[in-house]
């Protein structure tokens, strides 16, 4: 089989991987190829042996149990299915909730477990908890539990249900970008417009996400749907294939309505839901990459497991708190095709100035309870291009009026286009993202880096250290929340490892490990950290200044610590240590500390016992 180069790189170091690591999850993008990968994995290192496939949906069962099938023995486990595992098959494909006793039968007799759509995985859950508990105890010693997926994060607060507790290793295979290179998967083309009339600050987001029984009434009410089907309109005509187009919708009501008004435009259009039964949602599929059918509208089934390469447009009509709905769906779009040059993503939910380009998101194994309330803001990932005023950060949203008396509210980067003009309506009435919704009025991660690295080498050479060595115990006990806040920066810079971490694993078992012992000294002193509702930067930053906030005692004490670290380390230890640090901090600040800390990584009363 002829194998692209990341999934060749993989094979010839896979030996050395499952030397080092037993549980890991192979990242890489929709559309690269990883279920061709873990085909001639099993080829190439298990052949005859006995692997158990595990997915969530059925329609993925059938995907791999056609792509699997072709080379090797497989069984595709159903729900009443009983007997010993393996009987007359080597490969066994299930969900982790079907025939539990098959599935505990055949853990321990795997010489290899795959997970597809691992960010699936919950440590804590019902299925993948019995799983994982079975393979650490029965399971054989040289066996790997093995993980696919493009974006290994899991959308939970739940300390208890993160995604480094199942898999001890990331191995990032390929990204985005570099496969664009290869002619792998085509570029993503944004299209963006901001939806004015889309009222969302008034959605209870305690859950996580925006609850659909509010959200969809929202999106009907408001010109979404409308600036989806102008955009689609027009971009369908610009293409030098035929559109082949997917539209993803928060829910059948959205669905319905946008079907009708695709419709209306004597386009051919169907759609489909998780109520859509398999047989039909497969014949509707392959009407539409045949061509038959030019626009998908789906609720819920193709962000996962469903590959079009001919999908040349994305349309997004869901608003939402996930990096990982938003990755998946349009990651849908960019597999490549013969004369397909590009996918165009139509963006009417703000995702893209929430998150950010799919090419460019980073992803991290462990997330706090608040940790999506950053995206609450719609533009999040514009208002982090700023850089000190330089253009390349900049963002421009149109304000035209339309001849329909809508505007424009095109989002574009400015001295991109000639004059500044819109590239959608050929005007200039935009105005400066930052500025118009002052953005820039709290500060971002780019000024506290820069204030950190100037401030604390001149303060510290000030600093008489014969004092400010001896009041740590006096600036902890005296700190209020915003100054213990800083000061568990400070303590992290000094502690955290400046090594280079192994990947995403790595890094966090580095800040988890000084956070756990931050945690001791804490409860030892009987210090305790009240969980607060935001990480505010502009707390250490006014640390560095000696500011409003943080007084005198805790600034200095706290910039000692720094400064130490500073002389004993060189720029690019002090780096990776900061951006440590600050994940410390803001963990710290959103999960509190006290006497009954119960975390998988630190537990207050067994240490105090101890």
């Amino acid at each position: 089989m002829h194998l692209r180069n990341w999934q060749q790189n993989i094979i010839d170091s896979f030996p050395s991987i499952i030397n080092e690591h037993r549980r890991f999850i192979l990242k890489a993008p929709t559309g690269a190829g990883k279920t061709v990968l873990a085909s001639e994995i099993v080829e190439r290192f298990y052949k005859g042996k006995k692997i158990i496939v595990l997915c969530h949906r059925l329609v993925l069962l059938e995907q791999l149990a056609e792509a699997l099938g072709k080379r090797h023995a497989v069984c595709k486990l159903s729900v009443s299915d009983k007997g010993p595992a393996f009987a007359d098959y080597d490969i066994l494909l299930s969900t982790s909730m079907r025939a539990k006793d098959v599935l505990a039968d055949a853990v321990p007799k795997a010489d290899l477990i795959i997970v597809d759509e691992a960010h699936r995985v919950s440590p804590n859950g019902r299925g993948y908890k019995r799983i994982l508990d079975d393979f650490d105890e029965h399971g054989k010693a040289e066996a790997q539990f093995i993980g696919l997926t493009a974006s290994p994060e899991r959308r939970t607060g739940d300390q208890r249900d993160q995604l480094n507790l199942a898999f001890d290793a990331i191995i990032d295979c390929a990204n985005i970008e570099d496969l664009i290179k290869e002619d792998v998967l085509v570029p993503p083309e944004y299209r963006s417009h901001f939806v004015h009339d889309l009222d969302l600050d008034g959605i209870d987001i305690s859950s996580g996400d925006f609850p659909v029984a509010k959200l969809a009434p929202a999106i009907i009410k408001s010109s979404m749907i409308d600036y989806a089907i102008w955009s689609y309109k027009e971009e369908r005509l610009k293409l030098s294939k035929k559109p082949v187009s997917a539209w993803f919708c928060v829910d059948v009501s959205v669905a319905e309505a946008t079907l009708r008004s695709i419709r209306q435009c004597n386009i051919e259009a169907a759609m489909v839901t998780a109520a859509t039964p398999i047989r039909e949602r497969m014949q509707l599929l392959a009407r539409h990459e045949s061509g038959d059918i030019e626009a998908m509208v789906s609720v819920g089934v193709l962000a996962e497991g469903w590959d079009n390469p001919h999908c040349n447009i994305i349309v997004h009509l869901r608003p939402t708190l996930s990096k990982v709905l938003w990755g998946q769906s349009v990651g849908r779009g960019l597999r490549s095709a013969p004369g397909k040059e590009k996918c165009i993503i139509i963006d009417v939910s703000s995702n893209w100035s929430t998150f950010g380009p799919v090419e460019k998101l980073q992803w991290n194994l462990w997330s706090h309870p608040r940790s999506y309330m950053q995206f609450r803001n719609r533009f999040n990932w514009i208002g982090q291009q700023q850089h000190g005023g330089e253009s390349s950060g900049i963002y421009l949203l149109c304000k035209n009026e339309l001849p329909n008396r809508t505007r424009c509210s095109h989002i574009y980067q400015k001295d991109v286009f000639e004059d500044d003009t819109c590239p959608i309506c050929g005007s200039y009435a935009a105005v400066d993202i930052s500025k118009e919704l002052r953005l820039d009025s709290s500060l971002n991660e780019n000024g506290l880096h820069r204030l950190f690295f100037e401030r604390v080498p001149k303060v510290y050479d000030e600093m008489n250290l014969s004092i400010w060595n001896r009041l740590g115990a006096n600036a902890w006990k005296s700190a209020n929340s915003k100054e213990q806040v800083f000061l568990a920066f400070c303590m992290a810079f000094a502690e955290v490892s400046s090594e280079v971490t192994n990947g995403e694993s790595g890094f966090w078992n580095a800040i988890l490990s000084v956070e756990a012992g931050i945690r001791a000294y804490l409860v030892e002193k009987r210090i305790q950290i009240v969980k607060q509702e935001d990480f505010d930067l502009g707390h250490i930053a006014d640390g560095m200044l000696a500011g409003k906030e943080i007084r005198t005692l805790q600034a200095h004490y706290g910039i000692s610590l720094c400064g130490t670290t500073f002389q004993t380390h060189s720029p690019a230890e002090n780096e990776r240590k900061y951006q440590k640090a600050i994940k410390v901090a803001e963990r710290l600040a959103i999960l509190g500390c006290s006497s009954r800390d119960d975390l998988p990584y630190f537990n207050a009363a067994r240490h105090l016992a101890a």
